[in-house]
């Protein structure tokens, strides 16, 4: 029996033919993980995509790109490729050929959070100007989240151990699933209404499907038109929702956000003890130089004292006092000697004391003294006065000396 050989080239097309023919192989939709994904220079994307049971090649042309592939595609990607399976004449091999590719769950997820994350930016949803003051010292601290957890509880403790005082107000919220977006903006809601000091709006981590209902947009907006103060402390330091940009402050864990909220009473206290001890000491040194300055003050005051003044004073004038009768003294005793001088001398030119001697004093009948003979003539009344009286006696004769 003749047998039939055929050559490559027709056993490919066969092959071609009979995946062609093959209906479900025309629309088909693959799901695998991306793998040797290149982008040739001609707009062409080669890739294979792969799971745990085997390896399919593809391709996606430049002309099917601006309608069916909506993000960057890299290796490693969760993808579903709508296309075709045919074959590769030249090759001999079969290949998925791709005209839509888009991301297969988180994915998916992950180009929504990016499309809204986007938006919202545009809007001025996350500028900094918006964003309030966390308070330092705060009395209530609001709380949404899940009643049951360890976020919940980690905040409780930290917040106990921080600062027993602070007041905390928990809003048992749904976190994840249906309805949580809209329970979690109630609880922000309510806690503002009750007027908090401070709200931390968070959950412990999970996957970007878990922590979906922080990345909707109505959650969003909550936080922002809030007028409280928003920590977010959602899933774990890796962790980023939308909530995230848009909260007043991003705490990496609801650990992290319940150190930042309530402040820590103890080093608090240790740090007013420690103010306490400065001031005293200052207060001590002040006090200290206050009171030598005072007793400077003292001492000064004691020479400008007017009752010292005047003592000194007195004292000036006691002194000047001893002094002015010592030189009147002095003056009377140098007086007096010149006034015993001057007696002796007028004593001695005395004309009693002449008279004593046996002179006398004449005076004319008028009293004018007579000194010369020229001054009577015989027969003149004179008057000869002596110690001890006078004498009336008439001029008989006068002469000059020597005659």
């Amino acid at each position: 029996m003749m047998k039939h050989i055929y050559s490559v080239g027709q056993v490919n097309t066969y092959i071609k033919n009979m995946f062609a023919q093959d209906f479900m192989l025309h629309r088909i939709s693959v799901k695998g993980e991306v793998s040797n994904c290149k982008y040739h220079s001609s707009g062409h994307i080669y890739f294979s995509l792969k799971d745990s049971t085997g390896t399919i090649p593809a391709v996606m042309f430049a002309g099917n790109r601006p309608k069916g592939l909506q993000f960057r595609m890299r290796d490693g990607d969760h993808v579903v490729v709508g296309g075709s399976v045919e074959v590769y004449e030249r090759d001999g091999r079969y290949q998925l050929y791709a005209r839509e590719i888009t991301l297969d769950g988180a994915g998916a997820l992950f180009l929504r959070f990016e499309a809204l994350k986007k938006e919202l930016y545009e809007m001025g949803m996350f500028a900094q100007e918006y964003k309030q003051p966390i308070p330092k010292y705060i009395q209530t601290l609001g709380i949404v989240t899940a009643p049951t957890g360890a976020a919940i509880q980690d905040i409780r403790n930290i917040s106990h151990r921080r600062n027993p005082y602070v007041q905390l107000v928990l809003y048992p919220a749904l976190v994840q699933g249906d309805g949580a977006a809209q329970s979690i903006v109630n609880g922000i809601r309510a806690l503002e209404q009750l007027g908090v000091d401070a709200m931390i709006v968070g959950r412990g981590g999970g996957s970007i499907e878990d922590l979906w209902a922080f990345n909707e947009e109505i959650v969003a907006r909550a936080i922002f038109e809030c007028r409280i103060p928003v920590i977010s402390a959602v899933g774990h330091e890796t962790d980023t929702t939308i909530a995230d940009y848009v909260a007043d402050l991003r705490a990496p864990t609801p650990s992290a956000a319940a150190e930042i909220a309530v402040y820590d009473y103890r080093q608090y206290r240790e740090g007013l003890l420690m103010m306490k001890s400065t001031l005293d000491i200052r207060m001590r040194e002040h006090m200290n130089l206050e009171y030598q300055k005072l007793e400077q003050f003292k001492t000064k005051l004691s020479y400008l004292s007017p009752q010292i003044i005047v003592n000194n004073k007195k004292q000036y004038l006691a002194d000047l006092e001893d002094k002015l009768v010592q030189h009147m003294r002095n003056r009377l005793q140098i007086h007096k000697h010149e006034v015993q001088l001057l007696a002796q001398k007028l004593e001695a030119g005395s004309p009693l004391k002449k008279l004593s001697q046996g002179f006398s004093y004449v005076t004319d009948q008028a009293g004018n003294p007579v000194v010369s003979i020229e001054n009577v003539a015989a027969g003149d009344q004179i008057t000869v006065h002596t110690v001890d009286g006078k004498i009336k006696a008439e001029i008989t004769q006068t002469s000059p000396w020597g005659k």
